[in-house]
């Protein structure tokens, strides 16, 4: 099956749907309808750019599998706030933790995702692609925008006041902020490491059966 057959180019149809669904459902009776915004803004912003761009830069079948989840998880995230997520109280029981962990499960995929990303827009409109530098400049970028995060949060709560401390999900962790850019830094090197050679393959695919000029 190539990347141009049917049923791959209707897979991003396909995960829209789903997220937009998943959207739908969280935005009925959330728990907290401003932490709720607040973790689904990137949705919101997300979705709507990657259908005005697509016909220009279409994106690997990898990256919108990975974004779609991602999207699923702020999306829960947002419906439940990170600490009352049922996932991760399950979690916790089973791990014998003393918090809820879905709120790291949410910075491990601000670093995984976001690794894909970065990676392929570097590849395709840098000259790094195949360049020893890729790895790492992908995961100082995703690095970064850990730390901006953490900075929205900080400037959220500073707006805010008590209706941010859902969004920050900090649960009592004086460490918290440090945690939540640990967990984005291993999530971002585990997915150069795991995904890396699938990506280049699906890249020169797309890059083949995009039309000549």
């Amino acid at each position: 099956m190539t990347l141009t057959s049917a049923p791959v180019r209707r897979l991003p149809l396909v995960l829209a749907a789903v997220v937009l669904v998943a959207l739908v459902i969280s935005g009925i009776q959330p728990h907290d309808r401003f932490t709720w915004f607040l973790e689904i803004f990137w949705v919101l912003g997300g979705l709507p750019l990657l259908v005005v761009t697509w016909r220009r830069f279409p994106l690997t079948t990898l990256l919108c599998c990975l974004l779609a989840v991602h999207a699923l998880v702020l999306i829960v995230g947002g419906a439940y706030t990170y600490a009352r997520v049922p996932f991760g109280y399950w979690l916790q029981d089973v791990l014998d933790l003393s918090r809820n962990p879905y709120d790291r499960i949410g910075h491990l995929m601000q670093g995984f995702v976001p690794a894909i990303l970065v990676r392929e827009l570097l590849t395709r409109t840098s000259p790094l692609r195949g360049s020893a530098w890729l790895a790492p400049l992908t995961v100082s970028v995703c690095l970064a925008f850990s730390a901006f995060f953490e900075m929205l949060e900080w400037w959220a709560a500073l707006a805010a006041g008590e209706a941010a401390d859902a969004f920050l999900a900090v649960q009592g962790d004086q460490w918290d902020t440090q945690w939540d850019m640990a967990c984005a830094l291993i999530g971002a090197i585990t997915s150069i490491l795991l995904f890396s050679r699938l990506h280049d393959r699906q890249l020169a695919r797309l890059n083949a059966s995009a039309p000549t000029r």
